[in-house]
């Protein structure tokens, strides 16, 4: 909680991350259009497609978010969603990173993804803070991340 307690610094940001598996459905049926008066009409039968992956980092001071979709959160994807956020904080010194403790999230997953030297200065390039095993809730970006998922249709088109 501390972490949350810092004042804003443009320099130093902290960031908040997270990602989310999502099930993509379609429709079976043709949903009946709305008439005055009605509501639009699903049938419950779905068909199953493949699932992607929602990554989430927030700035919650700056009012900053990046939102990436991958087809699957392994560590490489992990990884580059790393460089993507340290490319869109290019200029600060530090950036303390807030996550959950998911396997992916080590330094091998850079060493997997980048060769050593650029490895090793992206991972310099975070102070990462993980939330405890039960307190997810902690992480600005789950919060986020649960709203954001919940206003999206599961629909592939």
């Amino acid at each position: 909680m501390e972490v949350y307690k810092r004042p804003y610094n443009k320099k130093f940001p902290v960031v908040c991350m997270d990602e989310s598996p999502k099930q993509l459905i379609g429709e079976t049926k043709t949903p009946v259009d709305a008439s005055p008066g009605q509501i639009t009409k699903y049938d419950y039968e779905y068909k199953r497609y493949e699932v992607c992956n929602v990554f989430m980092a927030c700035e919650q001071l700056a009012g900053k978010r990046i939102v990436k979709i991958t087809e699957r959160k392994t560590k490489i994807d992990w990884a580059v969603f790393l460089e993507d956020i340290s490319t869109l904080y290019k200029d600060v010194k530090k950036i303390t990173l807030v996550m959950d403790n998911l396997n992916t999230h080590t330094p091998g997953s850079l060493y997997e993804a980048f060769p050593p030297a650029k490895a090793k200065t992206l991972w310099d390039r975070f102070e990462f803070i993980f939330t405890p095993k039960h307190g997810n809730w902690l992480n600005m970006a789950e919060i986020e991340l649960n709203v954001l998922t919940g206003q999206v249709p599961e629909q592939k088109n």
